[in-house]
């Protein structure tokens, strides 16, 4: 349903919700974007969309619903088919003697209405639901994963004991329905591994692989063929590495996929990592960043100069943390270059580099090139060799903003590590805003979480002091805390956890954490000094999470050992 400008700002300026001068910014945001004005306010934090959405619904007189927020029963979403559903925005979400609870886009469309009575024998209770959750909620039509294979594969087998040749199978389907179980699945990257009796297929969930199906060892040569066509890759070239990548549109979003293919003994081995748009929209407060890293973060970033790194493992939501600071500095009064191996996602305004080492293009040199592009802000995606930090913190001193990752495991490390590279000591000091350093851990499903307690003195056997001592930080008298934990339900594929938000310590550099680094003091020292100035460890803002019921112990020793 469209809800004109004029009806918005009814609801919303008139009544004092936003002043004029923000409704008129989100307009040119839209405007500027190419969006509907509704989805700019959300962006812009101007409103969030369930409060909009209850705006909506009250003036349309009818309730709101949100479908985040509730486990519904398969044998009331599948009263209206899924292609229905998929075409009119609609979901049935509950039932009793009043009748069938159905959310709509649009609750004036009384023919789809009387449709429904018609199908399902019942009064229809209309509900006002957004776009987006009408969307997200279409995903839980998903059939049974492996049924669905099964079903594949046993007709396609049977075709093949009749004399069909197993080359007629319809892979194009087979390699479809494993990227679409994935997206829905919301997983990160697709494992296909050739083993002697069987193709094993795993997906990443929220950072941890999973089996999923076991395809017929005859198809493995048609998978392989099948994504290679896809990603424009050699198909006659079965002993080398190759990389490539491909689009794939789905759910109205159009992503892409990055392939990797690599001989192994028992054939060749494709990891595609799915690149979502999501990905890129995120807010820094999206990413689990609590309110003083916030300010900490945005004092480093409204700097006109200076260096912002992101550490950590790899996996561990590094790229993500600087496209959610592109986002917030890409405006049209600056230059936006970025370096980068690979190019994730492609973003409006920013000019980016991937680095290509067949022709020569690495990062030292892109950013040689980079420099020489009147640049205000630079992004190189890691800094892992002396001269790539060399030149960045050369860039960092004279002007401009740069942004950058680093592989090591806290925020106070990141120093003696730029100094291994040759990087001199009052240069560090001086060109550093703020080391951010992450995890990232899965957090508790909301649709299925439990709360439980546990005897102080069992968690003081099990776990390290160093976290019992924030769990119970500022307590008095404790004998036992309560923590939140996940049954499993269908909603997270029995795991109990679903999503993944980060754990962060941020480290922003004053004067007496800068006198350190200019006495090439170890990281111990550095830390310490951090603390003073206020600074959370990881483990802290993990404990902090375990408490507010957002993941669990396990999770936090799991990411932080």
């Amino acid at each position: 349903m469209d809800i004109g400008e004029d009806k918005l700002k009814q609801l919303l300026v008139v009544p004092g919700i936003l002043t004029k001068e923000q409704f008129v910014a989100a307009q040119k945001f839209a405007e500027e974007k190419k969006i509907a004005l509704k989805k700019a306010l959300i962006d812009q934090d101007f409103i969030s969309e369930e409060h909009l959405g209850q705006l909506i619904a009250e003036d349309l007189g009818v309730l709101f619903i949100n479908l985040r927020k509730l486990v519904i029963p398969d044998e009331v979403l599948k009263i209206i088919p899924q292609l229905v559903a998929k075409t009119q925005k609609v979901i049935a979400f509950g039932q009793d003697k009043e009748g069938l609870r159905v959310a709509m886009v649009d609750p004036r469309n009384l023919e789809m209405a009387e449709w429904l009575e018609k199908k399902s024998g019942q009064k229809i209770i209309p509900y006002y639901a957004t776009s987006n959750d009408i969307k997200n909620a279409l995903s839980r039509y998903r059939a049974g994963f492996k049924e669905h294979f099964e079903s594949l594969i046993k007709s396609q087998l049977t075709k093949a004991a009749k004399g069909t040749k197993v080359e007629d199978a319809p892979i194009i389907r087979i390699v479809d329905s494993l990227i679409d179980y994935a997206y829905e699945n919301r997983a990160s990257d697709i494992h296909v591994e050739p083993r002697k009796d069987k193709v094993v297929v795993r997906y990443r969930i929220d950072g941890i692989l999973h089996d999923v199906v076991y395809l017929p060892v005859d198809l493995k040569e048609l998978v392989v063929m099948r994504i290679k066509v896809l990603a424009k890759l050699q198909t006659d070239e079965h002993m080398a590495a190759q990389d490539g990548k491909f689009q794939k549109k789905l759910s109205d979003e159009t992503f892409d996929i990055r392939v990797s293919i690599v001989p192994i003994v028992e054939g060749e081995k494709i990891v595609m990592r799915i690149l979502s748009g999501k990905s890129r929209t995120l807010k820094l407060e999206d990413l689990g960043y609590g309110k003083q890293d916030l300010e900490a973060m945005n004092r480093g970033i409204r700097k006109s100069y200076g260096m912002i790194l992101s550490a950590g493992p790899t996996g561990s939501g590094k790229t993500t943390t600087l496209y959610a600071i592109l986002q917030i500095l890409n405006t049209p009064e600056v230059n936006i270059s970025t370096i980068e191996d690979p190019v994730e996602y492609g973003i409006d305004r920013v000019n980016q580099i991937q680095v290509n080492k067949k022709t020569g293009l690495t990062f030292s040199k892109g950013l040689r090139s980079i420099v020489r592009q009147d640049p205000d802000i630079i992004m190189v995606g890691e800094i892992r060799d002396e001269e790539t930090a060399d030149i960045a913190v050369n860039s960092a001193m004279t002007g401009h903003l740069v942004l950058s990752t680093i592989h090591t495991n806290n925020a106070a490390t990141a120093f003696p590590r730029l100094m291994d590279m040759g990087v001199k000591s009052f240069l560090v000091a001086s060109s550093i805003n703020v080391i951010v350093a992450q995890r990232l851990l899965r957090q508790v499903c909301i649709n299925c979480r439990e709360s439980y307690a546990m005897d102080i003195n069992i968690l003081k056997r099990n776990l390290p002091a160093e976290l019992i001592g924030y769990l119970t930080k500022d307590k008095k008298d404790v004998k036992e805390l309560r923590f939140y934990r996940g049954k499993g339900c269908k909603e997270c594929g029995f795991t109990g956890y679903q999503g993944r938000i980060g754990i962060f310590e941020v480290l922003e550099i004053k004067d007496n954490v800068r006198d350190l680094i200019m006495q090439r003091a170890n990281a111990d020292e550095i830390e310490k000094a951090a603390l003073k100035n206020g600074m959370t460890r990881m483990i802290e803002d993990g404990a902090n999470k375990v408490l507010k019921g957002v993941t669990t112990v396990e999770e936090v020793l799991r990411v932080i050992q």
